[in-house]
């Protein structure tokens, strides 16, 4: 079940689910999701020497990637074809029982921006900022500005709460990211 706008409200007003900062209703609510913004760190990949991503030496990957802060009121430039890595500048909590579905929004995505590539659960249990996945599919560079709202989050209510939610999971990659977090898929490997 896809909790609605009513239920996201008192979700967050009893702390059973915690955003923050806590976004704009008036702007960022709507019927069954809430709208989250782009932070302002991004990390994009350069060309570079490197043949392929080695996942069992993923090292190699900080000499293919380079960070970039925005300054305020300054726009990022998603060349075409190109990707990112960013995160939302909101810090979410789910509790064992809820489990988050990220979207892009329409508006972008009619620009030709994707916000994720796969990523689009975010599992019962997790705390920290949603790393984005940014693609630019047109044609023109598009100016993506810090602080714009980017993505929509829906909640949906498990049928029970996890077993083993991701805050307590061994296997647990990427619980309480700050910001910008690469691929960790080396610890996947035995």
């Amino acid at each position: 079940m896809i909790l609605s706008d009513r239920d996201i409200k008192k979700a967050l007003a009893s702390k059973h689910i915690v955003i923050n900062p806590l976004p704009n209703f008036d702007e960022a609510l709507s019927a069954c999701a809430i709208d989250l913004r782009l932070n302002n760190e991004f990390e994009v990949f350069e060309h570079t020497q490197i043949p392929y991503f080695d996942i069992k030496h993923m090292e190699d990957v900080m000499k293919a990637t380079e960070k970039i802060i925005v300054p305020e009121g300054k726009p990022f430039i998603l060349q075409p074809g190109k990707f990112a890595l960013a995160s939302t500048m909101e810090w979410l909590e789910l509790p064992d029982n809820i489990a988050g579905r990220l979207e892009g929004r329409s508006s972008i995505g009619r620009l030709g921006i994707i916000v994720h590539s796969t990523a689009a659960l975010v599992h019962p249990g997790m705390k920290g900022r949603i790393v984005l996945e940014l693609s630019n599919l047109a044609q023109i560079p598009v100016a993506l500005y810090p602080g714009m709202r980017v993505c929509a989050l829906s909640f949906e209510e498990l049928t029970s709460p996890a077993e083993i939610p991701y805050s307590k999971q061994k296997t647990a990659k990427y619980f309480n990211q700050q910001g910008v977090t690469g691929s960790r898929i080396k610890n996947d490997i035995k």
